[in-house]
């Protein structure tokens, strides 16, 4: 495969970053010779997780609408002419064979401005219900790439191609061995059952809330369970005083901002908590776990709750309501980690879901558009 020059842009959470790392790895990894540039959001996650990575990134100055009556409204149009002035001036002095766009509003000026001189776009779209961002951009895309079902809702039929979501290439189903290594990795002891509860790269209040009361309550159902909880770097400083308050009731409750193993992390669970962020719905059923989704409620068009019921119908996973999770939330997941019959059931139900080679397919559609150039 020939070397290509391709932009990158989207970002603002881990949902969009981590897919657009994964492309990006295949793509060196299919050609080493291949240049990438990230484009970002001024400000926001990508800016640091990019070069962290080892890729180079631009921040635009664009910001989203705040749907609450805010000032911040007021210099968005400002931010968006000089985002699109900026996005032009990238692509004429990077000269790209192509750009791709993995979601939110980052990747506005860049591909309105591709399309415009041109040059090929692609999205990836992680959601089973797309974001505003994509659905304008598909329009003009030669290719849509997706990871759920019924998608000609919000694009041309003829353009979509099913990928899956890419992930990370260590997220695979735990073996025995990958187990061991996480008990000792997280000091946990193997001899009891073990739930991980995640809430996102930047943690959930619900989620929280919810362990909390449980510990509160002396973690009824509990008996021989450890739990590995994420809290996210948000609330790590109220989560730490609550723990230090709690005392003795912590003592199987192990809690941290942020998972930097998270194939170890899946490899020790039993059973897991989560979001249904597109990202972790696709890692999850690339390392077939039993999960209880809680969809977030503060997102474009309810999205989560449309991801997380795509497996639900499956009998893939389970799932407890925001609204619900502070009362039902732990007794649910206790319940089902003493139900083994029923975790083997979604374990396999959800691993049949996982598309391993996501990165691979969309790599594939890009040098397919590329060249029809």
């Amino acid at each position: 495969m020939k070397a290509l020059r391709v932009i990158i842009s989207g970002g603002g959470t881990g949902g969009h970053i981590f897919p657009a790392l994964s492309i990006a790895d295949k793509l060196k990894e299919t050609n080493p010779e291949t240049e990438i540039l990230f484009v970002g959001a001024e400000g926001r996650m990508e800016m640091e997780k990019v070069p962290a990575a080892g890729y180079r990134i631009i921040g635009l100055p664009v910001a989203g609408l705040q749907r609450k009556l805010s000032l911040s409204n007021l210099a968005l149009p400002l931010k968006i002419l000089r985002s699109l002035r900026m996005a032009g001036k990238i692509i004429d002095d990077f000269r790209p064979d192509i750009a791709v766009g993995v979601g939110g509003y980052a990747s506005a000026p860049l591909l309105w401005c591709a399309s415009r001189k041109k040059i090929p776009t692609l999205i990836q779209e992680q959601n089973g219900y797309a974001g505003l961002t994509n659905k304008i951009l598909g329009r003009r895309a030669g290719k849509i790439c997706v990871a759920y079902e019924g998608m000609e809702r919000f694009f041309p039929a003829d353009r979509i191609v099913m990928t899956g979501n890419p992930i990370r290439s260590d997220i695979v189903p735990g073996t025995p061995e990958m187990k061991a290594e996480a008990m000792e990795y997280y000091g946990l002891d193997p001899g009891k059952k073990h739930i991980f509860v995640v809430g996102g790269s930047l943690g959930s209040r619900t989620l929280n809330e919810s362990m909390k009361k449980w510990i509160t309550d002396g973690c009824p159902g509990g008996e021989d369970v450890e739990v590995l909880w994420q809290c996210g770097k948000y609330y790590k400083e109220s989560v730490d005083r609550f723990a230090a308050e709690a005392g003795e009731k912590m003592r199987f409750i192990h809690h941290s901002d942020f998972i930097r193993r998270m194939d170890l992390a899946y490899a020790m669970a039993d059973v897991v908590i989560s979001r249904s962020g597109a990202s972790s719905v696709s890692e999850l059923c690339a390392a077939g776990k039993a999960v209880i989704f809680v969809p977030s409620p503060n997102v474009a068009e309810d999205h989560q709750t449309c991801n997380a019921m795509a497996l639900v119908r499956k009998d893939a996973a389970m799932m407890v309501t925001d609204a619900e999770a502070p009362e039902k939330l732990m007794k649910t997941a206790c319940g089902l980690l003493r139900d083994e019959e029923r975790c083997r059931v979604m374990e396999r139900n959800i691993s049949v879901l996982a598309r391993r080679d996501a990165a691979g397919r969309i790599v594939s559609e890009i040098y397919l558009l590329c060249s029809k150039n």
